[in-house]
């Protein structure tokens, strides 16, 4: 038997729901008899069973008689649309009316003790009364039959027209064509294979369809992504007999949004077979979209776009926990801008807002996208960096931000200048619990703004200490630019072929006024922190290049000089080093005659990052080497992919190579390879004569160590060109 709705009368529903010549009473049992199934075939407890039975009274909405949940006062908490329309009143009880305000006066007492009895017993109350919509109409003759709810906080009542059962049924039939066609909610069946069987015209006018469109459609044909893999979970849900209520989004047929409510009962016919599943849909896309502005507003700032303080004590709270769970650490900032009051005064709020608006983006610039940025208000901010394993990294931002909130502020009516003071609390060592993080973050913004403002604090006294020292030797660093105190030494690279200098590799030192002369190790890791590693990377080129173009005119024109890149100037900023090639060009030199070198380990800062900066070099005309090659971070793969055009091998290779024949072979199969690939090999590190003549057998081209010479000063270097390599036992 075919038991779909008429697609050309659209007249009946589903017997299912309606019931094929059951009386009402019946049909309820079984509807609630088929939710307690439905709760054990899940697998519920006794007191869970208790719980979901309240959660079921979902399935009463589409009853064709009138279902209702009313408080101790009888006040109506819920109705079913037939409820609804017997009484005359909008199914959400808006005016909050009690069921007994309905029944006749003359009923009352029998109403009354009804209640009464249902409340302080297990059995069903059954008693026959008068229903009035109004005060001054006759009214009809109905049965009530109530019970308490199992949660024992209210009470469950049925209404049934006191008429003939035929007559009842034929009545409740018809009114229930007329709310299925008029209802303010969406109607929608579907069949056991997830087909539409069903739609009233409601449902139809939400998604933007005639009714005819969308019968026979699969509902995923109304879905997106998303919401197929969901369809998937909650169809397997209904045929195991679970009725939902839960929000789901459609797309209409202009391919816009529906948030909808949905209730879903599934449905079977009488040997317990899945034929499908009802669902009454409500448009909520309205209540949504204000839930979310309502969210948005309590949860950020409005001129900023910034978490407010609000999320920002969420977010501080959340973090603090995840730092505890995972062992970690986190630092909280808070930056305050120094002398803001002045732009509010001199330019005008508007102005004002118009800084802090270009506050946020330069704080929010200078951290990653998993870090929260927010404003507290005024011009307060605070900054959480999670899930740190160590804080060094935590100086460069802080001067970062120093560095970008000190750039003017470009505005309609002026270029204001400001500063920040930045104070920083880090969890575990400065507190536990987030309120104590944020108090002690901010005395140590109010430590950096006594101190002269336009500097980062720390609470710890110290790691203030410490971070002063850094700061200073940032500074030395700085000065150390300005006042001329780096130097360039060169240590040779030499052609096994030929057995003459032709290249050589620039090596930076700092004659520190005091300390002597400094090697990199001493102070670059600084320079990497303190985010002046580009100015002096720019410096590093621009000497080897001038140096460059002195030995080709002394030593031939492939003479080439190499320097070193560092992961800080991938990261940086390309407009920092575009004017190298610029540069080249004014001194005459072919971009080949400088080789920038890279470190393995710098290939594992992001990919794409790395692709991109080395083939803007590449196309400059620049060489690129690759740097200890072989010490585990970079396999043959990577040379071509980031595009090398020299190999230096790792020390490692040759520490051994000549009591191990398998070093040897090692280092052989890479040149090998190398050589295939179009690379030329330079081993660096050598320091024995014997290490050089297995290094030639191994058909590797040029070497680079102490065998010849350490790094020496531009005269040092030229006097050792001009005197020539000493001869060599193994050579």
């Amino acid at each position: 038997m075919d038991k779909r709705v008429p697609l050309t009368e659209l007249t009946a529903v589903r017997p299912s729901v309606v019931g094929t010549g059951e009386g009402h009473r019946g049909q309820i049992e079984r509807l609630e008899g088929s939710a307690v199934a439905a709760a054990l075939r899940t697998g519920l407890s006794a007191d869970q069973l208790s719980a979901e039975q309240t959660y079921f009274n979902d399935i009463y909405l589409l009853a064709p008689v009138g279902y209702f949940v009313l408080g101790f006062d009888t006040t109506i908490l819920q109705m079913n649309v037939v409820g609804a329309d017997v009484l005359g009143v909008p199914r959400s009880n808006p005016a909050r009316l009690p069921f007994r305000q309905f029944v006749a006066a003359r009923f009352h007492d029998d109403f009354d003790a009804m209640v009464r009895n249902a409340l302080n017993t297990n059995q069903a109350q059954q008693c026959g009364v008068q229903i009035c919509r109004h005060p001054d109409e006759q009214g009809f003759a109905a049965t009530l039959r109530a019970s308490a709810d199992a949660s024992s906080q209210a009470i469950r009542v049925v209404l049934e027209l006191a008429e003939g059962k035929l007559a009842a049924l034929e009545r409740s039939e018809e009114r229930f064509r007329r709310i299925v066609h008029t209802a303010e909610e969406g109607i929608w069946e579907i069949d056991a294979k997830a087909r539409t069987s069903f739609v009233n015209p409601k449902m139809a006018s939400m998604l933007g369809y005639a009714i005819e469109d969308m019968l026979g459609q699969p509902l995923v044909a109304f879905m997106d992504e998303e919401g197929r893999g969901i369809l998937e979970q909650n169809i397997a849900r209904r045929q195991r007999g679970v009725a939902e209520r839960h929000e789901f989004k459609f797309l209409r047929k202009d391919g816009s949004e529906l948030w909808t409510s949905l209730v879903t009962n599934p449905i079977y016919d009488a040997d317990g077979a899945y034929l499908g599943a009802l669902a009454l849909v409500t448009d909520v896309t309205a209540d949504r979209a204000n839930s979310e502005l309502i969210w948005q507003k309590a949860n950020y700032d409005a001129l900023t776009a910034l978490p407010n303080r609000h999320m920002f004590h969420d977010r501080l709270n959340y973090e603090v926990r995840k730092a505890q769970r995972e062992g970690l650490q986190l630092a909280l900032l808070f930056i305050d801008l120094d002398d803001f009051k002045q732009v509010n005064d001199t330019l005008g709020h508007e102005q004002g807002d118009c800084v802090l608006i270009e506050a946020a983006r330069r704080i929010s610039n200078c951290v990653r996208t998993s870090d929260t940025v927010a404003r507290l208000g005024g011009d307060e901010f605070t900054v959480i960096l999670s899930g740190l394993e160590q804080t060094t990294g935590i100086e460069r931002i802080a001067q970062n931000m120093l560095g970008q909130l000190t750039r003017p502020f470009l505005l309609e009516t002026g270029v204001p200048s400001i500063s920040a003071s930045i104070g920083i609390a880090l969890y575990p060592s400065d507190g536990h619990a987030p309120e104590e993080l944020l108090r002690n973050a901010d005395q140590a913004m109010y430590a950096a703004k006594s101190g002269g403002s336009n500097r980062y604090s720390y609470f710890t006294a110290e790691l203030q200490q410490a971070a002063q020292q850094r700061l200073q030797t940032t500074l030395d660093l700085r000065g150390a630019l300005v006042a001329q105190q780096f130097e360039l030494h060169y240590q040779p690279i030499v052609n096994l072929a030929t057995g003459k200098i032709e290249r050589a590799e620039a090596l930076l030192r700092w004659r520190h006024p005091e300390r002597g002369l400094l090697a990199p190790a001493e102070f670059l890791s600084q320079a990497e922190t303190g985010g002046i590693m580009l100015e002096l990377g720019d410096w590093v080129f621009r000497h080897a290049a001038r140096q460059t173009q002195q030995w080709q005119q002394a030593y031939g024109s492939e003479f080439q000089i190499s320097v070193n890149f560092s992961a800080a100037q991938l990261r940086g900023d390309p407009a920092l080093y575009s004017g190298w090639c610029d540069y080249v060009q004014q001194l005459k030199l072919s971009p080949h005659s400088i080789v920038i070198e890279i470190k393995e380990s710098v290939l594992a800062d992001g990919v794409t990052r790395v692709v991109e900066r080395l083939r803007c070099l590449r196309e400059m005309g620049l060489q690129v080497a690759l740097d200890n090659f072989g010490n585990g971070h970079a396999s043959l793969s990577h040379l071509k992919q980031f595009g090398i055009d020299q190999l230096k091998l790792d020390r490692s290779f040759l520490a051994d190579i000549v009591n191990d024949s398998g070093e040897l072979a090692m280092c052989e199969a890479l040149v090998v390879m190398a050589h295939k690939l179009g690379l030329r090999v330079v081993a660096e590190g050598v320091e024995t004569a014997a290490q050089c003549s297995l290094l030639r057998l191994t058909g590797c081209d040029f070497v680079q160590g102490y065998v010849y010479a350490g790094a020496l000063a531009p005269a040092q270097f030229e006097q050792l060109c001009a005197a020539g390599l000493p001869e060599l036992d193994h050579f």
